[in-house]
């Protein structure tokens, strides 16, 4: 029961915080990345998850650390991106990760362009008041990726392993 529960709330409470987190703040803290892992390690206890499965999953989730932190280096992305690619990359494996990426791909693609579209527009006087929408609206600012992270991890989850006890 407390493990059916975690499965269907712990993953998908902590990606809707990370997306309306960088929604609004253009952060995605390290305690979060740091839950997303401890989260899937506590699983992994209570499962049952074998010494070698849990092996891949680190190993997927090294791969994305090593290469999103390169894009970080370059400009392309935020640190807290990288690390929250790298935690969902945990939970999801190799098995799963390929759909992950391309699912972000697609999604940070369209946020993009959405964003582009967007900065073009005047704002009207009671947005203008918003913080947040300002940042969103200024020329040349950063794209909240991790929206788009937790959009794909929120589409990938349901055909993972942590939940076929849902039928999902």
């Amino acid at each position: 029961m407390v493990t059916d529960v975690i499965r269907l709330l712990l993953f998908p409470a902590l990606m809707a915080f990370a997306a309306s987190s960088d929604l609004l703040t253009m952060t995605i803290s390290n305690r979060l990345s740091l839950a997303l892992a401890g989260g899937f390690f506590l699983l992994t206890i209570i499962t049952g998850m074998s010494l070698p499965a849990i092996g891949m999953h680190l190993a997927a989730a090294a791969l994305v650390l090593a290469i999103s932190f390169g894009f970080f280096a370059m400009g392309w992305i935020g640190g807290g991106d990288a690390k929250l690619a790298a935690a969902t990359a945990l939970w999801f494996g190799f098995d799963f990760l390929m759909d992950y990426l391309v699912y972000a791909s697609l999604f940070g693609g369209v946020l993009t362009l959405v964003l582009i579209q967007f900065r073009r527009l005047p704002l009207p006087g009671p947005l203008a008041r918003q913080t947040w929408i300002l940042r969103l609206h200024e020329t040349g600012g950063g794209v909240p990726y991790g929206i788009a992270l937790a959009a794909a991890a929120l589409a990938v989850y349901p055909k993972t392993g942590w939940m076929p006890a849902f039928g999902l």
